[in-house]
């Protein structure tokens, strides 16, 4: 199960470009999961949801209530809410359960472990719009979706079509699921962002890290980390001589840093020998304008091969005041000597202390 909403969670693509808006800035997305056969640790049912990534309810047909998730939440909201909320599943939970019989029977299955699991939600994107969603999918299969702009339901295969001109042709449920998608679940999700304000509407700029390897007949890989930011929006791509190439740069995902912050990298792969002006471009809420690392692959070599030159020219100079000195203190010796032996003969004194 936990695998489940792992995959659901990672569906958003990653943005594709430095001034592409990215993911939602905000979203609020639900979750529900029933199965054919339920088992001790797995429920008939389950309902979660989320705000941005961070889990605010669940419910669970073992327990039978809604109860909070987050701290915030638990603390805005009074029993009737949650009261509501369990309802609301129970109520969803019957459904499903018929619905687990009908799509057996549609796809000629008589028995076995089945799975329905719906995700839908509504987000506000960077650039002040916003965006909704309503999907179903059986047996981990897409099955049915939401096409809310054009008000219709859009079917994934032909078992699917049955489903469809049903719910297509009643008005009233198509017309409240867009109502829903576009006023009250953006209501909502305006109150919990004001619940948990401290957590969801913080600010934490990016650190960003450029770094290259050597990848395949001579070519090299850039490679820009980006970590340590909140909210989960932003966009990255590499810029060659100022200029975006998305096409070419290749996208790692936003995944969770496991501190409340989020990561995430984006690749590019050059010949080095040929062009060596390449940027890494990064927008982000928390920064008044895009961030640019540049990757300096030649003036890194300049620095190098000058360092390296002025160790040799150190180690030569220091080498060369060794060997003058040796030679000028190996002259005053033999000056020594030669000025001793001339008077050896004269003064047995003098011969006498140098033998001591």
């Amino acid at each position: 199960m936990a695998m489940l909403l792992l995959l659901l969670l990672g569906a958003a693509a990653p943005p594709g470009g430095c001034s592409d808006p990215g993911p939602g800035l905000h979203s609020l997305r639900y979750f529900y999961t029933a199965v054919s056969e339920p088992s001790p640790g797995l429920p008939e049912f389950i309902t979660v949801g989320y705000v941005d990534d961070q889990l605010i309810d669940h419910y669970d047909s073992e327990r039978g209530s809604a109860e909070p998730r987050a701290e915030w939440m638990a603390r805005s909201e009074g029993p009737e809410y949650w009261k509501r909320q369990a309802q609301i599943s129970q109520g969803t939970q019957a459904t499903y359960r018929a619905d687990l019989n009908t799509l057996r029977g549609r796809y000629n299955q008589t028995g076995g472990f089945h799975t329905i699991q719906a995700m839908y939600g509504c987000e506000l994107r960077g650039d002040g719009s916003i965006g909704g969603f309503y999907q179903d999918a059986y047996d981990g299969r897409d099955f049915i979706s939401f096409d809310k702009d054009q008000e219709t339901w859009v079917a994934a295969d032909v078992g699917a079509q049955i489903t469809k001109r049903k719910w297509d042709a009643d008005r009233i449920n198509t017309q409240q699921w867009k109502a829903y998608l576009e006023g009250t679940c953006i209501e909502w999700l305006g109150k919990y962002l004001e619940y948990g304000k401290e957590t969801l509407q913080r600010r934490e700029p990016p650190r960003v890290h450029v770094s290259d390897r050597p990848s395949r007949e001579g070519l090299t890989t850039l490679s820009c980390r980006v970590h340590g930011f909140y909210p989960r929006s932003v966009a990255v791509v590499w810029l060659k001589k100022g200029v975006a190439v998305p096409q070419e740069t290749l996208q790692w995902g936003v995944l969770p840093s496991g501190d409340g912050t989020y990561q995430t990298r984006a690749t590019i792969e050059i010949d080095p020998s040929s062009e060596t002006d390449y940027t890494c471009c990064v927008e982000h809420p928390s920064l008044a304008q895009d961030l640019r690392v540049p990757w300096g692959l030649k003036p890194n070599v300049m620095l190098i091969v000058g360092i390296v030159i002025g160790v040799l020219v150190l180690v030569a100079a220091i080498a060369g005041a060794v060997v003058f000195l040796r030679k000028k203190r190996d002259g005053y010796k033999a000056a020594a000597a030669h000025d001793g032996s001339a008077s050896s003969g004269s003064n047995q004194g003098s011969d006498t202390c140098v033998k001591a």
